[in-house]
């Protein structure tokens, strides 16, 4: 079900600061036209923590209706550190999409906890869930082995993996997976190992920009063509390095701003635009 490079969409807004939403229909068309296996809305480089409850609403509206058109996966940011709340925020989305949920953050529950956390929301959710593993946001790292046995419930589609590199916990839980659990490559840079190792895909903010690049490398992996995925995976993660050199997702919005694909380079606060000195850093790549 999750194979591929999904983009996390970001949310363009308009010289007034509203969401584009015009625009956000557009990006999506755009990078599954470039080969993408589906799009995530209200992810973090959607900066969704600043969009009102109708925004998102109108957001995975369009959301839902690109990727109906167009026959590929949605995958829908949902939740939060409270359990209740995040069972009734899966029954809210349109049939069809997976959840992206994070391990709970700030609340720090521990191991234990946070499987306690997926198996409630596993026997009650109606759609697929992904579990959202980043350690450096939520504060609470998951050993390979706890992953492995939520990976084993029926709900529980995959994770995106944001460990902030390769490690023991990494080959642990790519050595031995459950069966139909899907890991996804969540840190940018370090994606091109990640697939190596036998990750089904990534959920990469990068993959905004040069979308059929990164479709090539997990496409040359899968393959086993290892001298045309460690080319392309070096030219990406030089990219990605220049895309998250400012607070993401600022630099990729000044860059497809540049580019025409969206109305402004606007982000709201607490983010500031990315400098120019920044984004050109990023254009000379492409």
């Amino acid at each position: 079900m999750l194979n591929g490079i999904f983009v996390p969409l970001i949310t363009p807004f308009t010289a007034e600061g509203e969401v584009a939403l015009d625009a956000v229909e557009k990006l999506g068309h755009h990078v599954l036209d470039q080969g993408a296996a589906g799009l995530v809305a209200l992810g973090t480089t959607g900066e969704v923590a600043t969009l009102t409850a109708a925004e998102r609403a109108a957001v995975i509206e369009v959301c839902a209706r690109v990727t109906r058109e167009r026959g590929v996966r949605l995958i829908v940011g949902a939740g939060g550190p409270d359990t209740r709340a995040t069972a009734v925020a899966l029954r809210d989305l349109p049939a069809g999409a997976a959840a992206l949920v994070t391990v709970p953050s700030f609340v720090r529950p521990g191991e234990r906890g946070v499987i306690a956390h997926f198996e409630a929301l596993a026997a009650e959710s109606p759609v697929p869930i992904v579990i959202y593993h980043i350690p450096y946001r939520t504060g609470q790292a998951l050993s390979g082995r706890a992953l492995r046995r939520l990976g084993a419930l029926p709900m529980i589609a995959g994770v995106k993996y944001a460990g902030g590199g390769v490690d023991g916990e990494t080959m642990d839980l790519l050595g031995d997976l459950p069966p139909d659990f899907a890991v996804l490559a969540g840190d940018d840079a370090v994606a091109s190992p990640l697939l190596a190792l036998g990750a089904a895909g990534g959920i990469l903010a990068s993959a905004h920009l040069a979308t059929g690049e990164f479709v090539e490398l997990a496409g040359a992996w899968a393959a086993g063509d290892v001298v045309r995925a460690r080319a392309i995976g070096g030219r990406l993660a030089r990219l990605s390095a220049a895309l998250f050199a400012e607070p993401n997702p600022t630099v990729i919005k000044g860059v497809l701003a540049a580019q025409g694909l969206i109305p402004t380079a606007g982000v709201r606060l607490p983010l500031l635009p990315a400098s120019p000195e920044t984004v050109a850093a990023a254009l000379a790549l492409l």
